[in-house]
């Protein structure tokens, strides 16, 4: 299950119930980059311990700023990554907890880095197990990721995750338009780290679409 929860996002920050001042977003700032540099970068046996530390921070930022869209989203991402880090049955729990946090985004402001806890959220539907051993719904995951999409059409991650959900539903062709797509998004300043790691998971799920339609 290490792969199941291996998501996660970026975006650029948008208007919210309170505003991130720059104190705040120099704290989120933060967050992002570490979590890139320990999906992307850290060797894959330290990843649980990194992504426990950094969701002690991300957790920090949630209490401290309970009205901000984007601490609850990036609490979730750090939290259902150190689920996929951890791996197993044991990861599910937190894998609920992320699915909390990213609700509790969704209610505050949907359109928060634009719309980065639809795509999440989605993501999570699209790859934890289905009843009764977790929350998984498929169908839930494509009503949450068209809304992402809606709100990012153009985004790396919100069009990698609907590729992806699109190779997992059998719809190659529609799963490769998607992945093409999401290799021309533009830069994200700040987020070279992530970028590149997306990248290259974008191109490996596109050698398995290509497969397919061999």
């Amino acid at each position: 299950m290490k792969k199941i929860f291996a998501c996660l996002l970026m975006g650029a920050l948008s208007a919210n119930v309170w505003a991130l001042d720059a104190a705040d977003q120099q704290r989120l700032t933060g967050i992002q980059q570490s979590w890139a540099h320990i999906q992307y970068e850290v060797p894959a046996d330290q990843r649980t311990a990194a992504f426990e530390q950094l969701a002690v921070q991300a957790s920090a930022f949630t209490r401290e700023r309970q009205s901000v869209a984007e601490a609850w989203i990036w609490s979730g991402i750090v939290t259902s990554s150190w689920a996929g880090a951890k791996g197993g049955l044991g990861a599910l729990s937190k894998v609920k907890d992320a699915k909390v946090d990213l609700e509790k985004a969704l209610a505050l402001d949907p359109k928060a880095l634009q719309g980065s806890a639809y795509t999440s959220l989605g993501a999570l539907y699209d790859r934890v197990p289905g009843w009764p051993i977790g929350f998984g719904d498929a169908d839930k995951a494509e009503q949450l990721l068209k809304q992402a999409l809606q709100l990012n059409p153009n985004g790396i991650d919100s069009l990698y995750f609907w590729g992806d959900h699109l190779y997992r539903q059998k719809r190659y062709s529609e799963a490769r338009g998607a992945l093409q797509k999401a290799l021309q998004a533009d830069p994200r300043p700040g987020r070279e780290t992530a970028d590149v790691g997306r990248r290259k998971e974008i191109q490996a799920l596109l050698v398995d679409v290509n497969k397919k339609l061999d």
